[in-house]
């Protein structure tokens, strides 16, 4: 079934050309189903991007899902056209009062930061607190695991030197739960960061499961025992490009980063990356919406909490 969105996304053009099932507004009013509500808080600079590699991800759900994007009022952003934001995004306020079946929270580019000196935290940790009563599945990517887990946990992220940046094996520590249904013995995924959490931290947090790490890049996959805080270290959802136009914008900044690793044949910036992390990525983002979202969900999403 499809995902839903608006009319008029940037996304939706793009997504239809790659044969992904989405269905506009005005089609989804008259199918008599209750979707899916789904709320996406986007802290990304590139918000359109970062709107359909999410929206690809999410395409292959069990029922209609309703798509809502939220961004921070707390902080403009430099990169995307107002006029995008009023037209297809909501504040914090205006979604207060409401309730849903899942959320995500993206990553931003503010590691190197304090997350008390980030301008948006309060605000931030505003949602994730109203997450506990009025979301029933949260899944936090990258920086925004690293915030969801001090927040919820007091778990610290800690600085990795240089950029850990490539595509990385992984291990699922515990293969028989849900999320990892399909999955291989190992598999790859990408990542993108300056900083990480200790193995350790999550290990010692009674609270939390460590379901997947890796060798080269730690830990990657955690969830809450009651099944509705997961976190992603890494960034399943990337295109087959974003880790190249990020390694050629940080050279253009004269920043000191290296090759992504395991990511562009023979280490060669020049070649064309080989996407080996497509299909895990999509089972990640299904198996977390059907299994933990679907499946687990009160049909009356407002006892959500309770």
């Amino acid at each position: 079934m499809p995902v839903k969105i608006p009319d008029l996304l940037p996304s939706k053009d793009v997504l239809e050309s790659e044969n992904i099932f989405v269905m506009a507004e005005n089609r989804a009013v008259h199918q008599d189903i209750r979707p899916l509500r789904l709320l996406i808080l986007n802290l990304m600079p590139t918000k359109i991007v970062t709107e359909t590699q999410l929206l690809r991800k999410l395409s292959n759900s069990p029922l209609q899902v309703e798509i809502e994007f939220l961004h921070t009022i707390s902080y403009e952003s430099k990169n995307t056209d107002p006029e995008h934001l009023s037209t297809f995004y909501t504040s914090f306020e205006e979604v207060r009062d409401k309730y849903y079946d899942g959320m995500i929270i993206t990553g931003a580019p503010v590691e190197n930061l304090e997350f008390e000196d980030v301008d948006y935290w309060p605000e931030l940790c505003d949602i994730m607190e109203w997450t506990s009563s009025n979301v029933h599945a949260t899944l936090h990517i990258c920086w925004g695991a690293q915030a969801a887990l001090y927040y919820h946990y007091n778990i610290p992220k800690h600085p990795l030197g240089p950029k850990l940046s490539g595509v990385f094996r992984h291990t699922a520590l515990k293969p028989q739960i849900p999320l990892f249904r399909g999955f291989d013995d190992d598999f790859v995924m990408p990542h993108s960061r300056y900083t990480c959490v200790f193995e350790s931290d999550i290990l010692g947090a009674s609270e939390l499961e460590l379901l997947s790490t890796s060798d080269e890049a730690g830990v990657f996959a955690v969830k809450s025992s009651d099944n509705r805080r997961f976190f992603i270290t890494g960034h399943p959802e990337y295109d087959s490009n974003t880790l190249a136009l990020e390694y050629s914008r940080d050279l253009k900044k004269g920043l000191p980063i290296a090759v992504p690793r395991n990511y562009f044949p023979n280490d060669d910036p020049s070649q064309k990356p080989i996407v080996n992390w497509r299909a895990h990525a999509q089972l990640l983002y299904s198996n977390w919406l059907n299994y933990y979202v679907y499946q687990e969900t009160p049909y009356d999403i407002s006892t959500i909490g309770d």
